[in-house]
C-alpha cells in the first residue's frame, strides 16, 4: 500500500493538514503556536501569518523553525496517531500564485486574508521526521518528501485548465468523489491539483484527496480522477 512508504505517508499528512504546530525560537526560548498550513505543489509549507504575531517576530528575528501535523489515532492512545514534523527555514514570499493555493486549502481565510499585516511565509522541507505510530519512526530526507520536479512542473502548466474543466464540465464528479471522502453533501469544486492529490472546497472548508500513487504528468492525473469518480459510485 502506498501509506507503507514512509515518504509518501509523510506527504499526504502535511497535504491533508488545516493545522499544525509551529516551533519557533527567541533569544533562545523555544516557543509553539497554531498555525493553518496549505502545502504548495512542490512540497513546500505555506503559512500566512500576520505581523502582530508573537511567532512571526520569532522568524523574522530566527528564520529556523519546524512544524508538526497530525492524523487520526487509530485507537484511544493519542500516540498511535501519524505524524510528522519538518524542520526548515522560513523566509517571505510575494508569490501570487503562492498565496491563492493557501487561499484555496483555507478559504475562510479570505476573511482577513487581504489585511495590510498578513504576508506569506514559504517553509522548504529540510527534513523530516514521520511517527507513523506507536514505535514506528522514520527520518526522511529533504529529496523524499517533496515530489518529483518534472511531474510538479507538468501539472503546474495544466493545473488551470485541470481545474476548470473539471468544476464545470464534472461538478457531479467532484461532489461524489468529495461526499465518498468526508461525507459531506454539497457543490464541492476542485481547488488546487498537484502530483499527490487534488484538493475539494465548499463553502469554507476544503478537504484533501490523494491519488492511489504519485503521477508524472496531467494523463497520470486524469486517469486517477477517472478512478476516484468511479470508486465513489461503487459507494452509492
Amino acid at each position: 500500500m502506498a501509506d507503507a512508504i514512509p515518504a509518501l505517508q509523510a506527504r499526504r499528512l502535511l497535504r491533508a493538514a488545516r493545522v499544525g504546530t509551529l516551533a519557533t525560537t527567541r533569544d533562545g526560548q523555544p516557543a509553539v503556536s497554531l498555525v493553518t498550513p496549505a502545502i504548495a505543489a512542490n512540497g513546500d509549507i505555506l503559512l500566512l501569518l500576520s505581523d502582530l504575531a508573537e511567532h512571526t517576530r520569532h522568524l523574522r528575528a530566527d528564520p529556523r523553525c519546524a512544524l508538526m501535523v497530525t492524523g487520526t489515532a487509530e485507537t484511544a492512545n493519542p500516540q498511535t496517531a501519524p505524524r510528522v514534523s519538518v524542520t526548515g527555514i522560513a523566509e517571505l514570499s510575494d508569490d501570487a500564485a503562492l498565496r491563492a493555493r493557501h487561499g484555496a486549502i483555507h478559504p475562510y481565510a479570505a476573511l482577513y486574508a487581504g489585511f495590510g499585516d498578513f504576508h506569506l511565509w514559504r517553509i522548504r522541507p529540510a527534513g523530516a521526521l514521520l511517527v507513523g505510530g506507536f514505535a514506528r519512526a522514520f527520518r526522511i530526507r529533504p529529496a523524499d518528501i517533496v515530489p518529483a520536479p518534472d511531474a510538479v512542473a507538468a501539472i503546474a502548466r495544466a493545473e488551470a485548465d485541470i481545474i476548470s474543466h473539471c468544476n464545470a464540465d464534472h461538478a457531479a464528479a467532484m461532489a461524489a468523489i468529495a461526499m465518498a471522502a468526508s461525507g459531506a453533501d454539497g457543490a464541492w469544486r476542485m481547488v488546487a491539483a498537484d502530483p499527490d492529490g487534488c484538493d475539494l472546497a465548499l463553502d469554507e472548508s476544503s478537504i484533501r484527496i490523494h491519488f492511489s500513487a504519485p503521477v508524472a504528468d496531467p494523463g497520470g492525473l486524469r486517469q486517477e480522477l477517472v478512478r476516484l469518480a468511479q470508486a465513489s459510485r461503487l459507494r452509492d
